[in-house]
């Protein structure tokens, strides 16, 4: 500080000096004080020149005069004590270094110093900056006597930045130059004032005291004629727009505005006429276009910027604007002689009103515009109205022949750039088309209707202009001819399309615009015309039907326009109405399809028109509600007909040869026909959105073709539809639960795909990307790379898919594997990573224990489905394997003691023995975790190598005691007997039953469940009006069935459910040799009704294929008794309920079609879980969005749950009451018990649907703490909303008149 001479001070100003005349430019666009600050702080990661500039290169120099050597003596010893293993805390050198200098006394003392000579030179610099500001002003005013037309320069800083130059305009020279603008001066003197205006800088301009002066002269002077001289003034304005401040933009933007309203309002102007039509070659439109067009570019370049300024800005710009649009002249005159109004000219400039577009855009602008247009402009929105009815009066009584005739006239007469009358409306109809339809897009926007026009007695409401909208797609002609420069389509039709589109986008705005009767019956007007074959709609052509079926098909993407589709507005009213929507676009779909409209038979158009129009009923058809309206007209045969058809067509198409002349039409047909082939196949693949419509798509024959559609599409990534939104998941998952869809998925590749990418992410794939690219070792049971394909994989092995799959087929087993054998279906999954039961298999695997935790969580959450654990156990004996392995984790510690060896794998497979082995509810077997605790003793539970299972496993069940004493149960017992009036006495029974389940459900369990089941069936049976499958004569004995044989299925499930009733007390000893009589007479006296079937579905070859869990309940309610459960069976199998709680009651029955046998889909799926499916949609939507979100299937868990009778997954008492509601209340009670489950897991399945696993949740864990009588009274709620409907169709499922 000491040494610090003049000298050096002048040397550092100088280094200033050329630092701020670098970063001028970026700090001169600082819009703050803050922000040229941060500026200066991250000036070296902006300017590449940073190092370069003299001033950091002198304080690099004086941090390392004053700091270099501590700083390498800081390195040093550093350097010395990593070597000497001491911990430092810091990752680099330099990261340490830099913390020790920073806190040194050095580095203290250097800042200090630095500080005060750089306040001495800023000082010195500001004491210079005011000096030279009084010297500059002073030959300023030398300057300007000297020469007039001269600007004064300085070296002086404007008031922005320090540091920057400028050039000041003077308040004399603007005076001259308003002097020089008068109208008396020369030509020549004037064309120089506005020179030297042009070439000043705008904010000189601003700044100076005559600015609003010059600004009212310059609107006097745009009243020119002389061409030359309007130019410059528009040259002006335009520079002025596009440099200055919005301030000043507002000022000449206003002015401009107003002097253009003035112009128009003037009886002097030269404004044409309609009559006349508007000709731009003429010099008066060309001035006048050239100041509407510089008007417009500022209209829709204002709102990218006006935001950052005051409001009152942007207001005056607005409210300038509509006042211009708003002028009118006087109308008593005949139409055509009527004077043209600026929003004419607007149009012709802007023909779709972009300039509205952008100022509705944003909140800050679309509320003052929505407020003015209210409170006093409102007769521009009744001047884009009335446009637009005209234009439509016009279409309606066919005078646009005439119209357009006129048009062409003109053009013909006339080769100049030339409007006629006729078509300045129609770019003014086109104008406020756009307008309008901006303004419905806003709540705001459509409160300014209903709009009153003259010569009318209703008022337009926001309905009514909808409709005209709809009106005008097919009533329109094509669009009279536009300049060359308009390449976009300005026909009505595509430009009302476009409006409807973005209305259909926003939810809010469709709610209250287009959901509506009119606005539907206004798009279906034509369609129904067509059918009617009338000519109603003679302008009606092929590309006005597919902008109808475009909207049509966004409102019925939509729940809200779909809900109207099918049901109307009046959706509960019970009065007969004319058909729905969907009624009305089925039928149409239908009439194409069969080629039944002979209107447009020939026309290129006429598969487009079929395929959107399809597309409309297939956001129908792929809902369950919309698939029961579509029913009537087997739209799934029209669409399998018309692609075999086109299947036929494509195969036809000759293979081009090079020469042959056919070649282009060949090259122009053949991707037309392909791209209509999968057009139909892909509508076919979405009939199996619905488990109903997977049924209707296997009987079409075209469930392969569909499946391998569907894959290709999977391959190529590319998306199911433009309006679905979460993939093929929930497709493959109801696929999957049948077992036709299964094979079509192994046949189609998708298997196959799957497997391969699962062992890609598991193991390694068929490339070395891992050689160069390894990735991080797994953390979790399943690494986050395989969990989609697990969770695919899961979706995928319901029993239907796993029997098909797997069944009869024995493993692999082989001697030896390659490592870079990669599996390819689901029994080399089993084979590799489920039954490692040999070295060979163990070697073969690059992670054992991560590759073996997959399938054995896989095995858990597949053998969940008991037909699978006993197919599984049958086939492989998957608890042997689980029980060697682990016997062989065993450490003998001593002679006495042997300890398992507590791992990830271990813990893993003695979970999975305890589910396969254990049989009960949530209360009823205990599950031990999968997860070690802390503490000690991090695995409590025992682990076993061999049977039985420890008792820590079992929980306490004691036997409910004989409750028949109870009074509402007596009274229950009583009705029993008393049956005078058949239908009356049924009546009874189930209110008391139901009264009961309300208030005493633990009564209904024991002895007395036996005598109410075995009585009111009974009944039942022996009413006619009740029995709905024949009786049938059955007189088999035990010893005629004693030596049949069941399969090794049944024989594992009847130990599972002897030792299962056991358990509960239920059964004794001798129960197995009895119930296994029991399943051998069913098996007989099924066979009886059952029909001869030929398929290649293993499912349908012979016996039924699963287990009979339903036989196996009843024989445990029933307490073992094998006579009782016979004797109710014959009489429980003449009742409906039966073919939905049995099972094996409908396995190749001959009361089912033939083509529903062949399918191997029982009615539980396209019965029962359809319904499931629909009534959740209604009663639980977030339920039903989570599934779909998920990519899974409610009827796929509810198919398993039902199966099996809700086995594992409800406690005993809960199945029974299962069981005897359905009996007693009718078989619709079971989709109204699978409803209120999932609602009693609402929170459980949006919690699992958001970590992604709900298919493993809802698979694995019980359905704790729900209870049937819980949801009793909900159910009956359900039972009056939906009763008719679904005992309707599940009355249907037979064969009439066997």
């Amino acid at each position: 500080m000491a040494r610090f001479s003049g000298d050096d001070e002048a040397v550092l100003q100088a280094m200033l000096r050329q630092l701020f005349q670098s970063v001028k430019e970026k700090i001169r666009g600082a819009p703050s004080l803050e922000c040229a600050e941060e500026i200066l702080l991250h000036l070296e990661e902006t300017d590449e020149n940073f190092h370069n500039y003299e001033f950091v290169k002198y304080l690099r120099q004086h941090i390392c005069d004053t700091l270099g050597s501590m700083i390498e003596e800081e390195m040093e010893k550093w350097t010395s004590d990593q070597s000497q293993g001491e911990e430092s805390g810091y990752d680099t050198v330099v990261q340490q270094v830099t913390k020790r200098t920073q806190e040194s006394k050095e580095y203290k003392e250097m800042m200090h110093s630095l500080k005060n000579i750089m306040m001495v030179v800023v000082e010195s610099m500001i004491n210079k900056f005011e000096e030279d500001e009084i010297r500059s002003q002073e030959r300023q005013k030398k300057m300007q006597k000297e020469k007039n037309n001269s600007y004064c320069t300085d070296n002086c800083s404007d008031s922005d930045a320090s540091f920057n130059q400028s050039y000041k305009f003077c308040q004399g020279k603007l005076q001259l130059i308003l002097d020089q603008l008068d109208p008396g001066q020369p030509k020549e003197v004037r064309y120089e004032a506005l020179q030297m205006l042009c070439s000043a800088p705008p904010s000189d301009v601003l700044n100076c005291e005559n600015w609003t002066t010059l600004c009212e002269k310059l609107t006097m002077c745009l009243s020119d004629p002389d061409p030359v001289f309007n130019d410059r003034i528009l040259k002006f304005y335009a520079q002025t727009f596009t440099l200055s401040p919005l301030h000043m933009t507002k000022e000449i933007y206003t002015s401009l505005a107003k002097y253009l309203e003035l112009y128009f309002l003037s009886r002097e102007n030269h404004s044409p006429t309609l009559s006349t039509g508007v000709d731009i070659t003429n010099p008066n439109v060309i001035r006048l276009l050239k100041k509407v067009r510089l008007l417009n570019e500022y209209q829709k370049e204002a709102p990218s910027f006006w935001i950052r300024h005051p409001e009152k800005y942007m207001e005056e710009i607005v409210e300038s604007t509509l006042s211009l649009l708003s002028v009118k002249h006087d109308q008593s005159h005949l139409v055509l002689q009527k004077i043209l109004d600026p929003i004419y000219f607007l149009a012709l400039v802007d023909t779709k009103a972009v300039w509205f577009k952008k100022w509705m855009h944003a909140y800050y602008s679309r509320t003052v515009v929505l407020r003015l247009l209210e409170k006093k402009y409102k007769s521009l929105v009744t001047a884009a109205v009335q446009q637009c009815v005209q234009y439509f009066e016009l279409c309606e009584t066919m005078k646009v022949d005439e119209f357009l005739g006129h048009s062409k006239h003109c053009g013909n007469k006339q080769k100049t750039f030339y409007y006629s009358g006729q078509e300045l409306q129609y770019i003014y109809f086109i104008h406020s088309l756009c307008l309008l339809g901006r303004l419905l897009i806003y709540t705001q926007g459509r409160k300014l209707f209903p709009i009153k026009l003259k010569n009318r007695k209703d008022s337009i409401s926001v309905t009514d202009l909808l409709v005209l909208f709809t009106q005008l797609i097919y009533y329109s002609p094509t669009s009279p001819k536009m300049t060359a420069a308009h390449l976009e389509n300005y026909s009505p039709a595509s430009v009302v399309t476009e409006i409807l589109r973005i209305l259909c986008d926003q939810k809010e705005c469709a709610i209250e615009c287009l959901y509506s009767s009119s606005v539907i019956e206004a798009l279906l007007q034509p369609i129904y015309a067509l059918m009617k074959r009338t000519k109603a709609v003679p302008n009606c052509s092929e590309t006005a039907l597919i902008h109808i079926a475009d909207i049509l098909a966004r409102i019925a993407s939509v729940e809200e326009g779909l809900i109207l589709l099918l049901y109307g507005e009046n959706m509960n009213s019970s009065e007969e109405k004319s058909p729905t929507g969907a009624h009305i676009i089925a039928q149409f779909s239908k009439k194409l399809l069969d080629e039944d409209i002979c209107i447009f038979s020939g026309s290129e158009m006429l598969p487009v028109v079929k395929g959107a129009f399809i597309s409309v009923c297939r956001h129908i058809y792929s809902t369950c509600e919309g698939l029961q309206v579509s029913l009537p007209y087997n739209l799934h045969e029209s669409i399998a007909k018309a692609w075999k058809k086109t299947s036929l067509l494509s195969e036809r198409i000759p293979t081009p040869v090079v020469g042959s002349d056919s070649i282009s039409s060949i090259n122009l047909e053949s991707p037309n026909i392909m791209a209509w082939e999968e057009n139909l196949l892909d509508d076919l693949l979405n009939f199996a959105a619905t488990p109903k419509g997977l049924l209707l798509l296997q009987k079409t024959g075209a469930i392969n073709e569909c499946v391998t559609f569907m894959f290709n599409q999977y391959a190529k990534k590319l998306q199911i539809s433009r309006h679905q939104k979460f993939g093929y998941g929930v497709l493959v998952t109801q696929v999957a639960s049948t077992a036709a869809g299964a094979v079509a998925l192994q046949n189609s590749g998708f298997i196959n795909a799957l497997i391969t990418e699962l062992w890609a992410n598991l193991e390694c794939g068929r490339d070395d990307v891992r050689v160069t690219h390894p990735r991080s070792t797994p953390v979790d049971p399943i690494d986050r790379s395989c969990q989609k394909s697990f969770l695919a994989l899961v979706n995928l092995l319901s029993y239907p898919a796993v029997y098909e799959l797997v069944g009869n087929q024995d493993l692999p087993n082989k001697a030896e594997y390659s490592l870079r054998e990669v599996p390819t279906c689901v029994i080399d999954i089993i084979d590799r990573l489920i039954i490692l039961n040999s070295e060979a298999k163990i070697r073969s695997l690059f992670d054992y224990e991560q590759s073996h935790m997959f399938g054995l969580r896989l095995l858990s959450v597949v053998c969940c489905d008991l037909d699978t654990l006993l197919l599984l156990e049958a086939q492989y004996q998957v608890s042997e394997m689980l029980l060697n392995a682990q016997e062989e984790n065993i450490l003998e510690t001593s002679e006495s003691q042997r300890d398992f060896i507590i791992d990830g794998l271990s813990v893993e497979r003695n979970h999975v023995l305890v589910r396969i082995n254990l049989t009960g509810g949530p209360m009823e077997r205990i599950l031990p975790p999968r997860i070690l605790e802390k503490g000690d003793d991090p695995y409590p539970w025992p682990m076993f190598s061999s049977y039985p299972l420890p008792n820590c496993y079992l929980s306490e069940v004691t036997r409910n005691a004989d409750v028949r004493q109870d009074s509402d149960l007596g009274k229950l017992l009583l009705h029993l007997k008393m049956s005078d009036k058949q239908t009356e006495w049924i009546e009874n029974c189930r209110r008391q039953f139901c009264k009961l389940m309300k208030a005493k459900p633990d009564l209904i369990s024991g002895g007395a469940l036996v005598e109410l089941l075995e009585k009111f069936v009974l009944h039942l049976s022996e009413s006619p009006s009740e029995c709905y499958f024949p009786s049938v004569e059955y007189t088999a004995t035990d010893a005629n069935v004693k030596n049949e044989s069941l399969s090794s299925m049944q024989q594992l499930g009847v130990k599972m459910t002897v030792r299962y009733g056991k358990f509960l007390n239920l059964l004794k000893d001798s129960a197995e040799n009895d119930l296994t009589l029991v399943l051998k007479h069913c098996e007989r006296f099924l066979k009886q009704q059952q029909a001869p079937v030929r398929s290649s579905l293993r499912c349908l070859q012979g016996t039924y294929a699963g287990h009979d869990w339903f036989v196996s309940s009843l024989f445990m309610i029933m307490l073992g008794n094998k006579e009782k459960t016979f004797r109710f069976l014959q009489q429980f199998s003449r009742l409906l309920t039966s073919a939905f709680l049995w099972l094996p009651r409908l396995h190749i029955s001959r009361y089912l079609p033939n083509e529903t046998i062949k399918s191997g889909t029982h009615p539980i799926y396209f019965c029962s879980t359809h319904y499931i499916e629909m009534l959740l949609k209604a009663e639980v939507p977030l339920v039903f969005s989570a599934f779909h979100m998920s990519g899974f299937a409610p009827s796929q868990i509810c198919l398993q749950w039902i199966t099996q009778c809700f086995w594992n997954y409800l406690d005993w008492i809960e199945i029974c009451h299962y069981i005897t509601t359905c009996v007693f209340l009718g078989p619709d009670y079971q989709v109204y018990i699978c409803i209120a489950i999932f609602k009693h897991l609402q929170q459980d399945i949006l919690q699992h649907t958001q970590i992604q696993d709900l298919q493993v949740f809802l698979k694995e864990e019980a359905l704790r703490g729900f209870r049937v009588s819980d949801y009793f009274e909900y159910m009956e709620i359900l039972e009056q909303n939906y009763r008719p409907v679904l005992l309707r169709d599940m009355r249907n499922i037979r064969v009439q008149n066997v």
